[in-house]
Parts: C-alpha cells; sequence; structure tokens
C-alpha cells in the first residue's frame, strides 16, 4: 500500500513537472513570436516588437532617413532640431506635433519613456545606454562613411519593416552606383586640394580625413587639403595657409557670404581659391548635404561639378537634384527653389 503511494506521488510530481515546463516553454514560443532581432551599427543584438509601430528618433540626421524610407506614420518623438527644421515639417507636418524628448544635449527619459516607443533610435553610446537600463529597446545609428551610411539605411528600414525595407534596398544601389560613376567621371582628371570648412562663424574649424566629408572629396576627384583626421577639428590658420587650397567649400552659408567671409580675414583673402572665387557654400535642403544625410548621395554630384566642371559639362545637378527629391521624398521644387538649394540657401 505504501508502495502505492509512493508511485503515486511521483507521478504527480513528474506530471507537474512536465506541465511547468510546457507552461515555459508556451510562454517562451509566444514571446519569441512577438518579437525579432535587429543588429545596430556597432553589432549590439536588440530585441525589439515584431510589429513596429512608435519609433522615437533622437538623432538629427536619422529623422531624415526615416520619413524617406516611409516611417511619418511611427514616429513618436524626435529632436529640437529637426522640429524647428521648417523645411522637413512641411513636407511632413506631423513631426511638428511629436514629443521632443531630446534637445540636442540631453534626453529628458519620463517624457521619452510616456511616448511608449517600440524603439529607440539614437547615435550616443551613454544615452542609448541609458534608455536601455529604462527597458526600452535602442539601437545605435551613427556612421562616419557612405559605408556605414547604407548600414543606417538598412536597420533603420529593417525596423520599421514592410515597404520601408523594399525602399532602403533602393536608395542604397542608386548610392552604391552614383558613387561608382561620378568616381568613373572624374577619374584620371587631376585631383585639386579641397579645404572643407563647417561653417563660416569658425573659418578654422574643418573636416579632415577619415570622415564622409573626406570620402565625398575623394569620390569627386579632389583631395583633402587638410591632413589631419577627423570631423569638425580645430586646425592653426597657419596650417590652411600652408595648404593653400585649389578650392574651398563652406557648410551652412551661400557662396556669396562664405567668399566674403574669406575675403574679410586677412589671413585667408591671399589663399589660391579666395583669389581665384573658387569658394562655394555646401548645399543644404531637407538635411546638410556634407555631412550624416541621405541626401550626400547628391553631395557627390555636386562637389564634382565643382572640382571638375570640364568633366562633367555635360550633367545636370539640377534636373538630378530634382530627380532625387521627387524619387524619394515625394516632393518636386521648383526650378527656383533648386536653384536656391545648389547655392546654399536655407528653403523654408
Amino acid at each position: 500500500m505504501r508502495n502505492k503511494k509512493s508511485i503515486i506521488i511521483a507521478l504527480l510530481a513528474v506530471l507537474l513537472f512536465v506541465g511547468v515546463g510546457v507552461g515555459s516553454i508556451q510562454a517562451n514560443t509566444s514571446a519569441a513570436s512577438n518579437t525579432r532581432v535587429v543588429k545596430d551599427n556597432k553589432g549590439k543584438k536588440v530585441t525589439i516588437p515584431k510589429k513596429v509601430k512608435r519609433v522615437a528618433d533622437l538623432w538629427h540626421a536619422n529623422n531624415p532617413i526615416l520619413l524617406m524610407l516611409g516611417g511619418e506614420k511611427d514616429l513618436v518623438a524626435t529632436t529640437q532640431l529637426i522640429h524647428d527644421n521648417k523645411l522637413l515639417t512641411k513636407l511632413y507636418p506631423s513631426v511638428k506635433k511629436q514629443a521632443v524628448p531630446f534637445n540636442g544635449d540631453s534626453i529628458n527619459t519620463e517624457e521619452l519613456i510616456a511616448q511608449k516607443p517600440d524603439v529607440v533610435i539614437g547615435s550616443d553610446p551613454a544615452q542609448i545606454e541609458t534608455i536601455r537600463k529604462a527597458g526600452i529597446p535602442a539601437v545605435n545609428s551613427m556612421f562616419q562613411d557612405y559605408k556605414g551610411m547604407k548600414k543606417t539605411v538598412t536597420l533603420t528600414g529593417n525596423i520599421l519593416g514592410g515597404k520601408a525595407v523594399k525602399n532602403a534596398k533602393i536608395y542604397n544601389q542608386q548610392l552604391t552606383d552614383d558613387i561608382e560613376e561620378v568616381g568613373n567621371l572624374t577619374r584620371g582628371a587631376g585631383t585639386p586640394s579641397v579645404l572643407h570648412i563647417v561653417n563660416k562663424s569658425d573659418l578654422t574649424k574643418v573636416d579632415g580625413r577619415k570622415t564622409i566629408v573626406d570620402q565625398w572629396i575623394k569620390t569627386a576627384g579632389g583631395k583633402n587639403a587638410i591632413k589631419s583626421k577627423g570631423n569638425m577639428i580645430s586646425v592653426s590658420a597657419e596650417e590652411i595657409i600652408k595648404s593653400n587650397p585649389d578650392i574651398i567649400i563652406v557648410g551652412n552659408t551661400t557662396s556669396k557670404k562664405a567668399l566674403k567671409a574669406l575675403k574679410k580675414d586677412s589671413r585667408f583673402k591671399s589663399l589660391k581659391a579666395v583669389k581665384h572665387n573658387k569658394v562655394y557654400g555646401n548645399p543644404t535642403c531637407i538635411f546638410q548635404w556634407d555631412r550624416y544625410s541621405v541626401e550626400s548621395d547628391l553631395q557627390l554630384w555636386w562637389a564634382a561639378s565643382k572640382i571638375h566642371p570640364s568633366e562633367m559639362k555635360d550633367f545636370s545637378v539640377e534636373q538630378k537634384t530634382a530627380a532625387f527629391y521627387q524619387a524619394y521624398f515625394n516632393h518636386k521644387f521648383s526650378k527656383k527653389q533648386i536653384k536656391q538649394i545648389l547655392n546654399g540657401e536655407v528653403l523654408k
């Protein structure tokens, strides 16, 4: 009798164990079926919902990428810079209504959590870690060159899912083709030296080598006048004078204002590029063309037309620019607006 009782108790224990195991497996299976894994630009595997419906995009440059891929309806939080971008919010009015938990320096975590994002896209490792500790999936989409930019476009498309995946592939193929074509057009035409100044308010803050600026200068058939490495680095006036560039490109301003600023500065008014009026304001539209922007595809063509005008004489930057915004942002700019963009003017 005692043996029978022991056997019954043992069977009940086994059944209980099996039941718990099955329940655990079912729970894990259910959780797995509702999630998926993406790998961010730092190689981190991040688990996100299978269907992402709410995205907080806290890197300025990634917002135009997300919008280009069709993610306007999914965006629930953005940055102050994007919120205040008059042209972007004119093309995508809903962006103006989204929360702004990131002012460019710090994140308001409480406001971010209140938006209930399925995933956060960022570029600052420390901020991303803070967000992850708050229990929100976060990916790092930072990049430094065209290869990295294509990874970011793919990553953003994979997060959004659906048509965005196909849109990302189309854009990346276009960029790959354009890099090759611009390189072929300018190859063998010489390599004028090009200085890229960040903006006219500080003429000694420039972009050095091993950057996306350096990459488009090379692809467009030039060579960086600065030998130091890095984005937005400060160099001495003597280093700029010694480099004596053939061409100078200045970000965030027009060609006219850029030339005026350099002529006004006694240190730089005698530079070869200034004396020969080879100074240009870098185009800006939805975002700055010269760095971190999907519009950097157009930067290749525009830069080549300035560095090698003879080799590019049969190519229309105006037509290329108009077709790009029609194809990727579904917007038709007027000829006057295209001219303003190429001249470095800010559209509103």
